[in-house]
């Protein structure tokens, strides 16, 4: 079931990424691509000053959004390269990850200097793909650990 996890994660952040990139390039032609920003507006502000644009529309999730999904995405992908072993020393590696869109927040909210998508996409890159690659690992080490318990219980 572990597995299962891991692979439906990483399809899954595949398949959003494209629908956020496919919903950006169709906007205004159809009932899709409104779904597709229907769905980010849940986890998203939206805000268009905040938002990178795509094909001359803007893009479904904010700057900070899109950093953490497709860095995300590719930690996750990067998980399935290495052995499926139990990452070590998760928290610490999380919270070192989120430092930099940490510092971001309270410059933004205290006026203290204007940031531009790319700075607060760049920012989320490292927590996104701690988040996909810690994930994964979790899971594929979880899967191992159970079929290799199995495998000696059978011998």
């Amino acid at each position: 079931m572990a597995r299962l996890l891991a692979i439906a994660l990483t399809v899954g952040s595949l398949l959003w990424i494209t629908a956020l990139l496919a919903a950006a390039a169709l906007y205004g032609t159809g009932v899709v691509p409104a779904i597709v920003y229907g769905a980010a507006s849940l986890v998203c502000h939206q805000r268009p000053e905040r938002s990178f644009v795509v094909a001359d529309a803007q893009f479904p999730i904010c700057a900070r959004c899109a950093g953490l999904y497709f860095s995300g995405t590719l930690g996750a992908l990067f998980a399935w390269s290495a052995l499926g072993t139990a990452p070590r020393n998760t928290r610490q590696l999380l919270l070192i990850a989120a430092l930099p869109t940490l510092v971001t927040i309270p410059i933004e909210w205290l006026g203290l200097s204007p940031l531009s998508n790319a700075i607060r996409a760049g920012a989320a890159v490292p927590f996104g793909a701690a988040c996909g690659w810690t994930f994964v690992r979790a899971l594929r080490a979880e899967a191992s650990e159970r079929s290799g318990a199995a495998a000696s219980v059978a011998l």
